[in-house]
């Protein structure tokens, strides 16, 4: 790969003021490991986040690794020379990102009303628990309050037992990464425009429109779901079995009819499953209980690499489950470079997640250990704003990123979230399909003439059926290329060099072309060649070992899941998005990778550093947080209703025995402490599952809220669409489409720009639709060319136009 002259690190030059405690803490160190210069500011007597768990050697892991590469000083704003310091500091800055109680700041006289109005480029970004606006605004908000609100928690666990929460971490992670979309978005926007903006991010509506949305783009498994919403939690052991062998347990995915062929005949060729119906997702699903004991019996007597090196030879994704000490010794993860060991703090070494990925085939991640307190006071000063280089030309008015075309080869879920991110927000996304190979999301219909998928994950693009296995068709897309600004792809490592369209060969033809490719587990490696899936990089990067409940370490949970496509492929449009603007100074394009095993290993980031420290500490804590009590998942009155519940401190704890009327329990012994109540966890969980059990989860939850105690009802998905807080801020919309029978709910937007529109609604294309406008208008053809690029299958539009073809082409002969 030939390495590109300009920097790797593509914000350098950007700085960003970091005014974070806990919340969103991730986004700008994303930034960070982009290259920006990053000032992280501190109250006097440092962050709360610095005694976040785990700890190890006397340093919070989670602040440690949230705050590598950045810069770190104090500033007492309670003093006139501290807010002038931070006026001085912000009339230099490009982005300011803080998440401190809505209104803190402005009463203060250093709101964002004030630093823009001094530095009207700056782009501002609030982070908050549940956004600036509406009837839970001042709520309290933990990562499992996360979970149980946005329908989440509702979809985890078994059926017949308590809802499960997923591990730590993954939420955070959620909400930086859109964090750190939205910031540069927004720096993007003023690259043109000359004017900063003002960001609303709830970190309650990314989790629910950005994790692993109900209403939104599903995995290839959904076509063995039902199309109704039932109460109890799906029987996820069904979607993407776990089976256990010699030396543990492998997962495998059986989604595509030529992966279960495999499977078929692997089995001996059953007679019981000849039938071809079984060919299909549905029918499958339906006979697991008879399919997968025969699998099972299959698999019983091999290992985990034996399976894994069969199923490779078969073509059938087979991965193994690894528990947090064997993904730190993977062999593969340290020759990629996706964990290395480092310094975390002064003299305490660990191995960590290095990144999300990489830019021009150099790692973008840790660099330097977190600050000290007010580690770098005197190194930093207000500095003159950069003079950047103005991005693509475009009107007055128009989304941000009109004037980009992007050729979009992804598929299934990562693909079609990473190509939509760019059209969202105007960008003339040009979606790349061949008839013979079709996308999985297009496979994964129930019933209708189109997946509810592909109206979510599809929308505002246009389709081009184009076969490149002809070279005709490739020649087209070569074509296409040398006028485009991005090319997306999530195949498996390789597969665009073997089509001759690496970067470097279309680099050629293209200098500011930036490709961005994806895999499951990088292009490096001794696992690059694996078929991955979401579901097998959940258990092969620890996620699905710490997703299970802590008596039973054969259910695991995390079935129900896409997790990490959404955020991986959100992680991906910040890095190709970074390599924009760098362009937008440089004129060159890149080649850009982000990993999805990467994005997992990233967000359980603390667990795996304080297990490389401490060997055996981390395990699955189901329900239960570790180093909190009373904390996690409540029965409440009514069936099958929970509320979710973290006492983080005292303070909690003397709020919440006042709520319950049990007072006496303040200055008891046993519960007086954070460590004591952690050491009588079923006393005090008892306490509180008492009064749970007498109120409904949303009653329980107000009354807890209103005393300021972290709490949340576990919410289906139906109830997302009436629920208080996102009715007040419009966080649905619908959307349609004609070949659907009725309207889909959907995000109306993730965050809240102050000058950037909603996304638009575009109907998502049918296959195709839009190869004869796309023909004539970015490659010039003719009317006869393109009729006969059509008549020879190198052009596919939708079938309805082949048809019309064929006739009319008949009728020419006659």
């Amino acid at each position: 790969m030939t390495t590109p002259t300009t920097p790797t690190t593509p914000l350098t030059g950007i700085r960003v003021l970091d005014i974070t405690d806990g919340l969103g803490e991730s986004s700008s160190r994303y930034l960070a490991d982009l290259g920006a210069e990053v000032i992280r500011i501190e109250l006097p007597g440092g962050s709360a986040s610095r005694t976040a768990e785990p700890i190890r050697g006397g340093v919070s892991i989670p602040f440690a690794l949230r705050n590598a590469n950045k810069l770190g000083i104090v500033l007492d704003v309670e003093s006139e020379s501290g807010r002038g310091e931070l006026r001085a500091l912000a009339a230099g800055a490009d982005i300011l990102i803080e998440s401190l109680r809505p209104g803190w700041l402005d009463e203060r006289g250093i709101g964002v009303a004030e630093l823009t109005a001094h530095n009207p480029e700056l782009v501002w970004m609030s982070i908050s628990p549940f956004g600036r606006t509406g009837p839970y605004r001042d709520w309290a908000v933990t990562e499992p309050v996360l979970y149980a609100m946005s329908g989440v928690l509702s979809r985890s666990g078994a059926p017949g037992r308590e809802p499960l929460l997923p591990p730590a971490g993954l939420a955070e992670g959620t909400v930086s990464v859109h964090a750190a979309w939205a910031a540069l978005l927004a720096y993007y926007n003023r690259l043109t425009t000359g004017r900063g903006d003002i960001i609303d991010v709830s970190a309650y509506e990314v989790v629910v429109h950005g994790f692993d949305p109900g209403f939104g783009t599903q995995g290839s498994a959904a076509a063995g779901r039902t199309e109704d919403f039932p109460r109890g939690r799906p029987n996820a052991s069904n979607f993407y079995p776990v089976f256990a062998c010699a030396d543990g347990q492998v997962r495998i995915c059986l989604l595509a009819k030529r992966q279960w062929r495999s499977m078929f005949e692997w089995l001996g060729s059953p007679e019981e499953f000849a039938d071809p119906k079984y060919d299909t997702i549905p029918a499958r699903f339906a006979a697991a209980d008879r399919l997968h004991p025969l699998i099972a019996e299959l698999f019983a007597g091999e290992t985990r690499d034996e399976l894994v090196a069969q199923g490779a030879a078969r073509g059938i994704p087979v991965g193994g489950v690894l528990a947090p000490s064997e993904v730190l010794a993977a062999e593969h993860f340290q020759a990629s470079g996706a964990l290395i060991d480092a310094e975390i703090a002064p003299n305490l070494h660990a191995r960590v997640p290095s990144g999300y990925g990489s830019i021009g085939g150099n790692r973008i991640g840790f660099r330097t250990r977190a600050p000290q307190l007010g580690e770098h006071q005197g190194e930093v000063a207000a500095r003159s704003k950069p003079s950047p280089a103005p991005a693509a030309d475009r009107a007055s008015g128009e989304r941000p990123l009109a004037g980009l075309r992007v050729l979009d080869l992804g598929v299934v879920v990562f693909g079609a979230e990473l190509g939509r991110q760019f059209a969202d927000f105007g960008a003339d996304v040009v979606k790349i399909e061949n008839a013979n190979f079709p996308d999985g999301l297009r496979q994964s219909k129930r019933g209708s003439a189109l997946a509810a998928s592909v109206a979510w994950g599809h929308r505002n693009k246009r389709s081009f059926g184009v076969d490149l296995r002809n070279p005709e068709g490739l020649a087209l897309f070569r074509q296409l290329a040398a006028d485009a600004d991005l090319v997306l792809a999530n195949f498996k490592p390789g597969t665009l060099k073997s089509m001759g369209l690496s970067y470097d060969e279309l680099a050629e033809i293209n200098p500011r072309i930036i490709v961005h490719e994806s895999s499951a587990f990088g292009s490096t490696g001794p696992w690059s060649k694996r078929m991955g899936y979401g579901p097998l990089v959940r258990a092969s990067g620890g996620v699905s070992a710490l997703w299970r409940y802590p008596d039973d370490a054969e259910l695991l949970c995390d079935g129900s899941t896409v997790y990490p496509d959404h955020i991986a492929a959100q992680a991906g449009a910040v890095a190709v998005l970074a390599t924009l603007i760098q362009r937008a100074h440089t004129g060159t394009g890149n080649i850009v990778e982000v990993v999805q095993s990467d994005t997992a290993l990233v967000h359980l980031g603390s667990l795996l550093t304080a297990e490389s420290l401490a060997p055996g500490s981390i395990v699955a804590s189901g329900n239960s947080d570790p180093y909190a009590a009373p904390s996690g998942v409540f029965a409440c009155a009514g069936d099958d209703e929970w509320c979710v519940v973290t006492v983080r401190d005292d303070e909690d704890w003397a709020r919440l025995c006042v709520v319950i009327g049990r007072e006496d329990l303040v200055e008891d012994v046993d519960c007086a402490t954070s460590a004591a109540r952690v050491l009588n966890r079923d006393k005090v969980d008892h306490v509180l599952s008492q009064w749970l059990s007498n109120w409904s989860p949303a009653e329980a939850m107000n009354q807890l809220q209103a005393a300021g105690i972290p709490a949340g009802a576990m919410v289906r998905l139906p109830e997302l669409l009436t629920d208080p807080q996102l009715t007040s801020r419009n966080a649905y919309t619908e959307i349609e489409h004609s070949l659907l029978p009725a309207k889909l709910p959907a995000a109306t937007r993730l965050v809240r720009f102050g000058t950037i529109a909603d996304p638009e609604l575009r109907q998502a294309p049918i296959a195709g639709e839009q190869t004869r406008e796309i023909a004539e208008s970015l490659l010039g053809l003719s009317s006869a060319e393109v009729d006969h690029l059509v008549r020879t299958s190198v052009l596919q539009p939708p079938a309805d136009d082949r048809a019309h073809e064929s006739r009319r082409s008949a009728e020419e002969l006659v």
